[in-house]
């Protein structure tokens, strides 16, 4: 597993815990999910305006989220539908995709829900692992079953609901 982190905003410093909290949600949820193929996932750290900005482009959505997520592989619901994926030629590993995760909105969010910002930055990045894994919380069943998930994740990585 190759994790790359990208910290493309200033407001929130970046330091070795906030680079361990990603690289555990990272790790656990594949785990959770006995995903074992040699992979790739990139992480971008944004702010607000850079979140917009890429939901604008992609999502056609003029404002900020939290979290957005570039699967790269046909996958539902944790299994493997297909292969046809963007394989990192020097080291065979195959892309997932990409998390884009505002740490400005985090940081608001976990003022609003009482917890911390290490909670609420494992909470979307684990969220954003599981919608690369081919999860989705618009359809109705999925929902309950991703925060099942995503909860479970957390927990065994210390940051559970209090």
């Amino acid at each position: 597993m190759k994790i790359l982190i990208e910290n493309n905003q200033n407001k929130i410093d970046v330091t070795q815990r906030t680079e361990s909290i990603i690289n555990s949600a990272i790790e656990k949820s594949l785990e959770y999910e006995a995903f074992k193929m040699d992979s790739e996932i990139s992480v971008m750290l944004t702010d607000n305006n850079g979140i917009k900005k890429i939901n604008n482009a992609f999502r056609n959505i003029d404002e900020p989220t939290d979290v957005l997520s570039f699967p790269m592989l046909d996958i539902v619901c944790g299994k493997l539908e297909g292969i046809a994926g963007d394989f990192d030629i020097d080291e065979n590993l195959i892309m997932l995709g990409d998390i884009v995760v505002s740490l400005e909105m985090a940081e608001i969010q976990a003022k609003e829900y009482g917890h911390s910002l290490e909670r609420e930055l494992g909470f979307l990045v684990t969220h954003g692992v599981f919608h690369l894994l081919g999860y989705d919380h618009e359809d109705g069943g999925q929902e309950s079953l991703m925060k099942e998930k995503q909860e479970e994740v957390l927990k065994s990585i210390n940051l559970e609901r209090i």
